[in-house]
């Protein structure tokens, strides 16, 4: 039976529709001999007779409507399939799996939010981690297309640029550094510094910034998440190295301030990456054509520094 191919099935649906071989080669446009032949072999692979002829009658046996049957409900399985493929190439159906580094959930949504009022028919799985949890899902193969901060050097991926990401160092607004313009780097050697985990984009800038500048940091507290690093900060915990992406809400209601360090902002970037080996399919590709081409007007405001009394 393993041999027996979609073609013959569909000659015996055609025959059994038309009472005849002959009838089978005039619906499927072949010679009358061609179908008899298929026929002969399907009747070999299924090891029974398949049709039974009585003078001019001409029928299935109870073998030949067994398979019958089969072919039916093959000939429907494909017909849902080529349906399924037609949505999904046409975008009314689909799935993607975006990974977003933990600091780019504070927009991201709203960017899968936008694509996805468009393309209501597309699902979409969301996948936050720092960024040593994106990479390793992108040697996974799980993920479709991710935004992240600088590409991974160790997996072949493409990249295309969303928009600026501007690094700052935030502070809670009594801090004695708060109305100070032009604040030397060496000058925040002394403060505790709250560090993200290792492995974080974030942690990576923030040290790649100290030592540029001779600083060797005074960790006060290793957190693993903004949210957390930035309730710390409020409650005078020490300051913080910070994506300026993450704390708009509250530089706006004055819960935290940025402060003026030379060298600061540091703009690094946004990019959506997508793996280079993989083949995206439609909606995969057509999401990430729009975080492409609109990605940027969805990044928050950055905040400026608090100006003095």
């Amino acid at each position: 039976m393993l041999n027996i191919t979609i073609k013959q099935l569909r000659l015996l649906t055609a025959a059994a529709r038309g009472k005849s071989f002959a009838a089978a080669a005039e619906a499927c446009h072949l010679t009358p001999p061609a179908v008899t032949m298929q026929m002969q072999q399907l009747e070999a692979a299924a090891g029974l007779p398949l049709f039974e002829r009585n003078g001019r009658t001409f029928g299935l046996t109870v073998a030949g409507k067994e398979l019958l049957t089969a072919a039916e409900r093959i000939d429907s399985v494909l017909a849902d399939c080529a349906a399924g493929l037609a949505a999904i190439e046409s975008l009314a159906s689909g799935r993607v799996t975006v990974g977003v580094v933990s600091t780019a959930k504070y927009f991201a949504p709203q960017m899968l939010a936008a694509f996805a009022r468009v393309h209501p028919g597309i699902d979409i799985e969301l996948v936050v981690g720092n960024r040593e949890d994106t990479i390793a899902a992108f040697h996974s193969g799980r993920l479709d297309v991710a935004v992240m901060g600088r590409p991974p050097e160790d997996v072949e991926v493409e990249s295309a640029l969303i928009g600026n990401h501007p690094q700052v160092i935030i502070a809670p607004p009594d801090h004695s550094l708060a109305k100070r313009r032009a604040i030397s780097p060496q000058e925040i050697a002394g403060e505790k510094l709250l560090m993200r985990e290792v492995g974080s984009g974030t942690r990576s800038l923030a040290e790649r910034f100290l030592a540029k500048h001779g600083i060797k940091p005074r960790i006060g507290m290793e957190i693993g998440s903004n949210e957390t690093i930035k309730q710390a900060v409020m409650a005078g915990l020490g300051i913080a190295f910070i994506s300026a992406h993450t704390i708009a809400a509250e530089i706006e209601d004055g819960r935290l301030i940025v402060l003026d360090v030379a060298g600061l902002p540091e703009i690094r970037q946004w990019f959506v990456v997508r793996p280079a080996a993989k083949r995206l399919m439609p909606a995969a590709r057509a999401l990430r054509d729009f975080l492409v081409a609109e990605g940027q007007r969805f990044l928050p405001i950055v905040v400026r520094v608090s100006q003095s009394d």
